[in-house]
């Protein structure tokens, strides 16, 4: 079989065939063509030689805001995708019924990275924040949209993967669970999972993960106190291990106020780790405390998850949370998206969104991208040169 694309000789780690090795990846017409040692070329074949790296499936962002130009919220997803290792971005609820129309034409079509959306109940999605306003969506209950929403999610199922609703003091005011209440009517009525947004309370963390459904996200898991998962003695609460033993996933969510390093050592401590690692990325953390895609999954890395899990954690679970097995694996006929990762290893200052300071010992570098079967990474293709 003569393939376009061969990765060649890298480490590939795929936690969906339990697979860390040295193998070649072939792919072909878009989609992963073969896998194996020493894989045969033809004179037409493009072959990357990725010795000395990692090539893990092409990484999932569970939680971004992509939307750019539409929302205040939006970063331009093919350039965050292309630094960050992330081949689709899931868009988390910045578009809501009354302005999908305009995400979908005018920037998920035109997009080469692959984005998916949970749709908001809000009518507008997040509409009203920034570095001076901040508008919760979920306050005014004239703006919830279920049935505009179940109309709209069910038309568009091909990238519509969930519904999205934000609760908590600051995006529900005192509204409570009336804005969850009303987004699960709509994922229950089109048959999709719910991603649900925690801040302080109300109402409580407890609250929204008793509500919460086998297959719906709660994210923002790793979230400082007010409303943190775990109590002040470290212990997990009990209504944390309830929804995890229901199959309620926890996504980690990182964002500019989401993600404390304090809880994040005491669930470990627990064996309790993340479903899914995400960065929650928009204009407001791009440039700190988030980031991006890898230095979230660098975070747990050096807090003693394995490599392996934070990948797994990037991209096996990532697709299970979408429903969409074909993503996140590198086992023929799965979508033709791959990382090239390293693992750099030094002294290297992380920060979580209070402000403490986690110093560790590696950091997980985007080295390459291989998108829909293609090489993806015009800027920096020197180091991966195509074999003569």
């Amino acid at each position: 079989m003569s393939h376009d694309l061969i990765l060649k000789g890298g480490r590939v780690i795929d936690p969906s065939q339990n697979l860390d090795g040295i193998r070649d990846v072939a792919f072909t017409a878009g989609k992963v063509s073969a896998i194996g040692k020493d894989l045969a070329t033809s004179p037409d074949t493009e072959v990357r030689d990725v010795s000395g790296y990692i090539v893990s499936p092409g990484l999932i962002d569970l939680h971004t805001h992509v939307y750019w130009g539409g929302t205040s919220l939006g970063v331009d997803a093919d350039e965050f995708c292309r630094a960050s290792g992330v081949t689709t971005s899931v868009d988390t609820g910045s578009a809501g019924p009354g302005n999908w129309a305009g995400f979908r034409k005018h920037v998920i079509e035109r997009s080469e990275a692959r984005i998916l959306a949970y749709l908001h109940v809000s009518f507008a999605g997040i509409y009203g924040f920034s570095k001076t306003i901040m508008v919760g969506e979920s306050e005014n209950v004239r703006l919830m949209a279920p049935a505009e929403c179940a109309e709209v999610a069910d038309k568009n199922r091909d990238l519509i993967v969930g519904i999205k609703v934000r609760v908590g003091r600051h995006s529900s005011g005192d509204q409570g669970t009336a804005p969850l209440n009303a987004a699960l009517q709509v994922a229950e009525q089109v048959g999709m999972p719910l991603m649900a947004h925690i801040d302080h309370p109300p109402p409580s963390y407890e609250e929204v993960v008793d509500m919460l459904r086998p297959g719906d996200v709660i994210t923002h898991c790793f979230r400082p106190f007010p409303n943190a998962p775990c109590t002040g003695q470290g212990s997990v609460k009990q209504a944390v291990l309830n929804a995890r033993k229901r199959g309620v996933l926890f996504d980690v969510g990182h964002g500019g106020g989401s993600f404390a390093f304090k809880t994040a050592r005491a669930m470990l401590a627990n064996g309790f780790e993340p479903d899914t690692i995400s960065s929650d990325v928009h204009t407001l953390c791009i440039d700190g405390p988030a980031f991006d895609q890898v230095t979230t999954m660098s975070k747990f890395l050096c807090m003693g998850m394995s490599l392996s899990d934070v990948i797994k954690a990037s991209t096996l679970n990532a697709a299970v949370a979408l429903q969409r097995m074909e993503y996140g694996s590198l086992m023929p006929g799965s979508l033709g998206d791959a990382t090239i990762l390293s693992v750099k290893e030094g002294r290297f200052d992380y920060v979580d969104v209070v402000g403490e300071h986690l110093i560790g010992d590696r950091r997980i570098v985007s080295e390459g991208v291989v998108l829909k079967g293609r090489w993806w990474h015009p800027k920096r293709t020197s180091k991966f040169r195509k074999r003569p």
